[in-house]
């Protein structure tokens, strides 16, 4: 595991990590979220041993980074921000060079450097140098290096910064295939990708903690998590926002924007009350002719900026148990 804990690191005026404690199990994929600045690269740099923190520890795989770093360092593969790489080298010789700086066997090196070529799909620029390479491929040989000795730990800032969304696709399937038996802690700020491929979610913000579980726990915490959102097929009935807004279990209605002459209306619901059911009995009722509707699975990005604009967790909303056939059909 990682086991970091009241960690601190100052520079100069600013308190760029503010008592962190964190720890992450065999088996997760850690994604480590916060705004531009909010400490995410400077914790992932004390994680790996580049930088000392001020105060706290950090425990890697039963080894202390500060009394031990060097068997800590041996449990981690990294991949700094930037993928900074040797431009006059090709990935091969990079790879070779990483190799032996890793202490594998001589014997075990070029089953290894295959090994991570073929994973990341590099051999067609295996002998290109480096500084030639687009910024995607220079990211998928930093991450080859990462993964080279088939580290225990892995530690990545930004992985599929700068790929298409083909190699981004390879890569979180390549995360989520090596997670069963690492512990992976990921940067990112595509709260998309935290979704798709981690199994829990850390938010930091101004150096502190902000949020730690599951990423489907930030949806659930979002404002539109549960609303419905109705849309016309032309203009929305005159009656249609007083009938809709006396809805048990109806906290507030308002308009959504209008597209391609539609008007629609979203319906919030009161904490912990479900009402897809409700309103698309309604709708049938008054016989009114629906584009769509669909109940809203929450939004990331909401949660997101409220937390760390915030500086606080949002409070946890009621449990909202729908009816299986509610949450099998979204549309009606």
């Amino acid at each position: 595991m990682i086991e970091i804990q009241h960690l601190s690191k100052r520079f100069g005026r600013l308190q760029a990590v503010d008592d962190l404690s964190l720890t992450v199990l065999p088996g997760e994929v850690l994604g480590f979220l916060g705004p531009n600045g909010a400490g995410k690269s400077t914790t992932m740099k004390m994680v790996t041993g580049f930088l000392r923190p001020d105060k706290g520890s950090i425990v890697v795989q039963g080894h202390d980074m500060a009394k031990d770093p060097i068997a800590a360092k041996a449990c981690i593969g990294y991949l700094p921000e930037g993928a900074p790489l040797y431009p006059d080298m090709t990935p091969q010789t990079l790879l070779r060079f990483a190799a032996r700086a890793r202490s594998i066997p001589a014997e075990k090196q070029a089953g290894a450097i295959d090994r991570a070529i073929g994973l990341l799909e590099l051999e067609g620029v295996r002998h290109q140098r480096i500084e030639t390479l687009s910024k995607g491929f220079k990211r998928r040989v930093g991450l080859a290096q990462a993964i080279l000795h088939d580290p225990k730990v892995l530690i990545l800032d930004e992985p599929t910064d700068g790929l298409d969304p083909n190699q981004k696709d390879q890569v979180r399937e390549l995360i989520r295939s090596m997670s069963a038996d690492k512990v992976i802690v990921l940067s990112t700020h595509i709260l998309e990708e935290v979704e798709a491929v981690c199994t829990r979610a850390a938010i930091i913000s101004e150096g502190q903690l902000r949020f730690n579980g599951k990423p489907s726990e930030l949806r659930e915490n979002s404002r539109y998590a549960g609303a419905v959102e109705l849309r016309f097929e032309g203009q929305a009935p005159a009656d249609s926002f007083l009938t809709l807004s006396n809805l048990p279990g109806v906290e507030r209605v308002e308009a959504l924007e209008e597209s391609d002459y539609h008007q629609g209306w979203r319906l919030f619901p009161k904490a912990g009350t479900p009402i897809l059911h409700a309103v698309s009995d309604h709708v049938r009722s008054h016989g009114w002719q629906v584009r769509d509707m669909h109940v809203d699975r929450g939004r990331l990005d909401d949660v997101f900026r409220e937390i760390t604009r915030s500086g606080m967790a949002p409070s946890p909303r009621p449990s909202q148990p729908q009816p299986a056939q509610a949450l099998a059909q979204e549309e009606v």
